[in-house]
Parts: structure tokens; sequence; C-alpha cells
């Protein structure tokens, strides 16, 4: 398969390691000439897993042009924030129709949007189908060949297998559905879950509080989910619970990093000035709960990280607030 690779950040460079591992040939996007030029040039991305060597199948590129017109198949791997305005640039040099597979995890703020859907609406009649692959996937982990599983879903089941066979290997196995909706949300929404869990950790509090965080989030997660044309099932599977609870306890987590700073007393504006990553759950945050809201689903965990992210509430101050709410059943009756 040949692949185009849009973003060169830390899960864009682990796909396409991943991706050529499985005898794919790659194309590798940087919005940086300088960062497509020296990893053509040392085979390792000068900022992100510097640790990790490309192989030859991957070739960098600061052209859209040449990305857009190397295969039929993009992977686009960039910020929320950012996708609309790249596929944009994409849709100017495509050839006929494409297929796009995103790994992006997060939700378009001003619009609500998943990808799938800003994907149908940028590209139109040029698109030709549309998957989204997601799981329990640090990008260090999967580039270094540690063995990981994830899911592609797409409503296309043509793609979803292709996808599949492209991507698998025995160090990266790839499972198929058909469930758009319910990978999109559970990519999204468990980061700001994962946020929630590093500010437990910030907090010096243990294993009870982090257990509980997780147990109910999930909870959160999957009435928004199954709300919006998700499937029970895929939120107890690898999108869902896998990857939340490898966001929620992993140290290689850029959304639960953030909540610890912020439960160490650390100002948010702070602690985004000074990584080079992006925690999508601090975007994800305002979208979930306008979700919510406009869906009149509970979502306490989300609507207090909302609090903490963009009301400046104090961290300690929303956990007593999830403490003391009314009584009630687990599950609803």
């Amino acid at each position: 398969m040949k692949i185009s690779i849009i973003g060169a950040g830390s899960f864009g460079t682990a796909m396409a390691a991943v991706a050529a591992s499985c005898n794919n040939d790659v194309v590798l996007w940087a919005h940086d000439p300088n960062v497509a030029a020296e990893i053509e040039q040392t085979r390792r991305n000068p900022i992100y897993l510097q640790s990790v060597a490309l192989d030859g199948r991957v070739r960098a590129t600061s052209s859209l042009a040449e990305a857009a017109e190397f295969s039929d198949v993009l992977f686009m791997i960039v910020p929320s924030h950012h996708y609309r305005d790249v596929l944009a640039d994409i849709r100017d040099h495509l050839r006929g129709d494409v297929a796009v597979v995103s790994g992006t995890k997060g939700i378009e703020n001003d619009t609500l949007q998943r990808m799938s859907e800003v994907t149908a609406q940028e590209l139109g009649s040029a698109l030709r189908a549309f998957a989204v692959l997601s799981g329990p996937t640090f990008a260090l982990e999967a580039a270094r060949g540690d063995p990981t599983a994830a899911v592609v879903a797409s409503l296309d089941q043509g793609l979803a297998e292709q996808v599949q066979r492209a991507m698998s290997s025995p160090a990266f196995r790839v499972y198929n559905s058909h469930d758009v909706a319910g990978v999109e949300l559970a990519g999204a929404l468990k980061n700001v879950i994962a946020i929630a869990a590093g500010v437990i950790e910030g907090l010096g509090l243990g294993s009870n509080t982090t257990a509980a965080l997780i147990t109910r989030g999930l909870h959160e997660m999957t009435k928004l989910a199954i709300a919006l044309g998700g499937r029970l099932e895929t939120l107890a599977g690898l999108a869902g619970m896998g990857d939340l609870v490898l966001t929620c306890t992993g140290s290689l987590s850029r959304n639960r990093s953030v909540g610890v700073a912020l439960g160490r007393g650390k100002p948010l504006a702070e602690i985004l000035s000074e990584s080079r990553t992006v925690a999508e759950g601090v975007r994800t945050s305002k979208a979930a709960k306008e979700l919510a809201d406009r869906h009149e689903i509970d979502m306490p965990i989300t609507a207090e990280m909302y609090r903490v992210l963009h009301e400046g509430e104090s961290p300690r101050a929303a956990l007593q607030r999830l403490m003391t709410r009314s009584l009630k059943a687990e599950v609803a009756r």
C-alpha cells in the first residue's frame, strides 16, 4: 500500500514507522521544511521520537502536493484545530477521489463536528471513503515495536479491511469495525478523563480515586457516544476502555501530564506554553460539555474539568463537588 501520512508529530511519525515495517511505501508530510529535510538526511525526526530510526521506505516532504499525488489513501494525523485547514489545502492537489484515514483524537470546537464530518464537508464528492484509526497506542511504544493493538472503523468495509491488512504485523495488531462515531468519540472524550486522572495524581491522591474516576469516566463517555450513534461494545473495547486506561495511567500521556501539573498548582497557560505537543483534552473538554448540554446528558466529570480548564476553578474544589453530589443508583433502572 502507498500511504501519505499528513502530520509529522509523534503519532504521525510512529504510524510512518509502523506502516513501513509492514512493507508499505510512505510519504510523511511535515509542515516545517526543516523537519522534512532533517528526516530525509538522518532518518530521524529532530523534534518527535528522536530515538526512532525511520525505514528507507519513508520519504519526508513539506509539499502537500507531493503527499497528495503520492497516494490515494491519506492518513490525517494533525491536531483537531488544524485538521480542516490542512485538508482544505490538500483538496486543491488531489488528482481524483481519495480515501481518508483519521488518526486525530478530537472534536472541532466551533462546529462540534467529528473529523469524519469535517472530512465529508471539506472534500465532498472527492471523498471516496473514510476510516478512523484509534486505540491504546502511545506513539513511542508503537514506533519501537512494543506489541500494540488498535481498531480501524469505516462504513466502507473494504477500506477498513484494506487498512487492517496494510497496518497489521506481529507487533501491531489491527481490528476492524463499522462504528465510526463510537471510535471517534471514544478517542476524543477519553482525553478529558485523562486530564482528570492527572489532577488526581497531582493532588497526591491514590489508586482508589483513580479507579473510581476511570470507571465513572467510562460511564460518561459511553452515554454521550451512544446518544450520538456509537455502540456500547465500542466503548468497552480498544478505542474506549483500552485507550482510556492507557491514557489515564501511562506516564507517556500528554493529557495526563497536563492534569498532574494542574493538580500541583501550575497555571494552564504556563503548562501549555512549555509543551510542543498538543493535549487534545483541553479543547475537547469544551466541545464535550457543549455536546452533553445539547443532548441533556449528565457528565459531571467532564463538566468539572471544563470549569478547571476554562473557568479557573480549583481542582480540589472540583473534586469535592464530584464527591458530594446527590446519591443515586450506579446504573439507571
